[in-house]
């Protein structure tokens, strides 16, 4: 949608201000730590864009709760995996060979929208140090969300996901739908019979750059709009507009443990080899 398009679809200016309001109308509130799902456009014409949302954030939370959002960097990955698009496999040797280190300072996000990708740059942010799914985060609790997250957990156990699982967070789904709720991937890393994939990711090791091999789960969203859709049915989902975005808060911790419980009796298991 371009911005004369967004602009003739806004009722009035979104600001700083009126987004704070209606987040605090939907229920979010000082204090609270809560992972945040975004999509910026859905917001309507925002005066401020991305910093103006991020202000808005913080302003609820204030300095004693903690914001925390994706700061995935896909790209930094085998590119033998690559599927949208793919490379040609003579280019493969060539990628791991040149492809930069991950960098939680200077590394950007990819495909996961405007906003967290300037909230990675913001003041105070920290920024946790898998190359692939990392998490950035501000507040009160963001050393205690980002700090120990190894490359074989990813979005499992003792990631920043099952940190806020650890210390009962929320979700914020922002004008973005389930399918980009990452916490309910933390419900796939306790199912026995999830496949596993062998991935690749440069990284600095003693200040030298090495390309480093690790096995993660085959993590999969194709069915997470059921499963939410299945969630709200039998749990508190606190739904309002925030600026033009339908937006939804809810437990992490209950969002969870039902997708475990849906996941195995809904999803197809792999056939055993």
């Amino acid at each position: 949608m371009s911005e004369s398009n967004l602009i003739e679809s806004t009722p009035e200016p979104r600001t700083r201000v009126s987004l704070a309001e209606d987040l605090r109308t939907l229920g979010l509130e000082a204090g609270m730590l809560v992972i945040v799902h975004s999509s910026l456009k859905a917001l309507g014409w925002v005066n401020g864009g991305a910093m103006a949302v991020i202000q808005a954030l913080q302003d609820v939370l204030t300095s004693e709760g903690t914001l925390v959002m994706p700061a995935h960097s896909a790209d930094l990955s085998d590119p033998a995996k690559w599927e949208n698009p793919p490379v040609p496999q003579v280019w493969w040797e060539t990628v791991r060979a040149t492809m930069p280190a991950y960098d939680p300072h200077r590394t950007p996000t990819r495909g996961i929208g405007q906003i967290p990708e300037l909230f990675r740059t913001w003041p105070d942010v920290l920024r946790s140090v898998h190359p692939a799914h990392s998490f950035s985060a501000w507040g009160r609790l963001a050393q205690v969300v980002t700090r120990d997250h190894l490359l074989s957990i990813g979005l499992g156990p003792w990631s920043p996901l099952d940190k806020i699982y650890q210390h009962d967070g929320h979700v914020l789904l922002l004008g973005a739908g389930y399918e980009s709720n990452t916490s309910l991937h933390l419900a796939e890393y306790r199912l026995d019979w999830m496949p596993h994939i062998n991935q690749g990711a440069p990284v600095f090791v003693d200040g030298e750059k090495v390309w480093q091999t690790y096995q993660d789960v085959d993590v999969n969203s194709d069915d997470f709009a059921a499963l939410g859709k299945a969630f709200e049915a039998e749990h508190r989902v606190f739904i309002g507009k925030v600026g033009s975005a339908e937006t939804r808060l809810f437990h992490q911790r209950q969002a969870v443990d039902f997708a475990e419980a849906w996941l195995q009796s809904h999803r197809k298991r792999p056939a055993a080899n």
